[in-house]
């Protein structure tokens, strides 16, 4: 039945996935990975392209045969000026393949340009060729980390404005795991780094901070007036909170990935689009690893940062010395949950010394009822109001 299928047990929290409560191993696992990155950036480094390492690009007509005709003429052109390089990257750009190399001088491009036509049997003015400098690659590089710190600062505030600063210590720090654990993937399978990667890292930080938005706004749901009942703890709230977000959380980003993974395998696979690989492989990346950050890291250390407050530690506290005085059997109960909660539940009478442990108080996630005013109508026995002893109007 649809009532008993997962998404439904993950919303009523009987699914039994204790994400929040095995924090310390996401947290080692997340610090892992992210020495690893660390490691791979100190050793390995990044595959850059030629807009940031500097170097030639030489388009030619597509008319000359395939993308591999191409790439094989001009490695032979420049190995016969004795260049000492090779074609590092190739793509077809509407009727013409561009082929990059390392930096050449202008002399070097010139004869290789030459040599290429003559090869290929076509005009010299046929063959486009340029130069890039890499100091176009730092500024680019530049204007992104500005746009970075300048993204995250927005960020902080919304989040402070929007929820508390612990929730936006909590969604920056799993923004920040989700762009080095993607630049580590990058950096281990040897990636080339583009202006469209770096577009694609700044897109998938908006993705990312989504994904966290969605579970903080269930577990503020789940802990309003936390401290007023006996229940839960501030960590089991916000469990059941990433339990009943965790299906939406995954259908969000399977429907992001979709679209995301046509524009990588369809159009830079079958149609060659080279632009379109560079974009679309940091979205696939980043996306599927924003999904996990946000699941388990975002909500995990939100819940340590607030056992860190003395009103959660004090409320933590009593829920745990009610759970033990059931254990023991002082107080009478089937379960830990609050006897008030359990009579409506099950037309159970309340036993007194467990309601008055408890608080009786409202079920989590329910604002905390207001006192009725003193003047109310019907606060006194016998309807009289304020008239003493319900004297009537003459």
């Amino acid at each position: 039945m649809a009532e008993n299928g997962l998404a439904s047990r993950l919303y009523n929290g009987e699914a039994g996935l204790n994400i929040v409560g095995r924090r310390k191993v996401w947290f080692g696992v997340a610090g892992l990975l992210i020495l690893i990155a660390i490691l791979s950036f100190s050793i390995r480094g990044f595959s850059l392209g030629i807009e940031f390492a500097g170097g030639n690009s030489f388009q030619v007509p597509a008319s000359v045969g395939t993308l591999d005709d191409a790439e094989r003429e001009v490695n032979s052109a420049l190995a016969a000026q004795n260049t000492g390089v090779e074609v590092a990257t190739t793509q077809k750009v509407g009727d013409a393949y561009e082929l990059r190399t390392s930096q050449l001088d202008a002399e070097q491009a010139t004869a290789v340009t030459a040599q290429i036509a003559e090869d290929l049997g076509i005009n010299v003015n046929d063959i486009s060729s340029n130069q890039v400098s890499e100091a176009w690659g730092s500024q680019v590089t530049e204007r992104a980390v500005l746009g970075l710190v300048i993204f995250i600062a927005l960020v902080m505030v919304y989040l402070i404005l929007r929820f508390e600063w612990r929730m936006a210590v909590a969604a920056v720090v799993s923004l920040i795991t989700n762009l080095i654990l993607t630049a580590g993937i990058y950096s281990l399978v040897g990636f080339e780094v583009t202006p469209s990667t770096i577009i694609g890292f700044l897109t998938i930080l908006g993705f990312a901070l989504y994904d966290v938005v969605v579970v903080f706004d269930k577990v503020q749901e789940n802990t309003r007036g936390i401290t007023a009942n006996n229940n839960q703890t501030y960590g089991e709230a916000a469990n059941l909170a990433v339990n009943q977000s965790l299906m939406r959380s995954l259908n969000t980003s399977v429907v992001a990935l979709l679209p995301v993974g046509g524009l990588l395998f369809i159009g830079a696979g079958l149609l060659g689009a080279g632009t379109l690989k560079d974009l679309g492989l940091v979205l696939f990346v980043g996306m599927a690893v924003a999904f996990l950050t946000s699941i388990l890291v975002a909500t995990p250390l939100l819940a340590l940062l607030k056992n860190y407050d003395p009103r959660i530690q004090a409320h933590n506290k009593r829920v745990l010395t009610r759970r033990g005085a059931v254990s023991r059997g002082e107080v009478t109960g089937k379960s830990a949950a609050s006897p008030a909660a359990r009579a409506d539940a099950t037309d159970e009478p309340v036993d007194p010394d467990a309601a008055a442990l408890a608080g009786a108080a409202p079920k989590v996630g329910a604002r905390p009822a207001g006192k009725r005013p003193t003047g109310a109508r019907g606060g006194r026995p016998g309807g009289g109001g304020n008239r003493p002893g319900g004297a009537k109007r003459r």
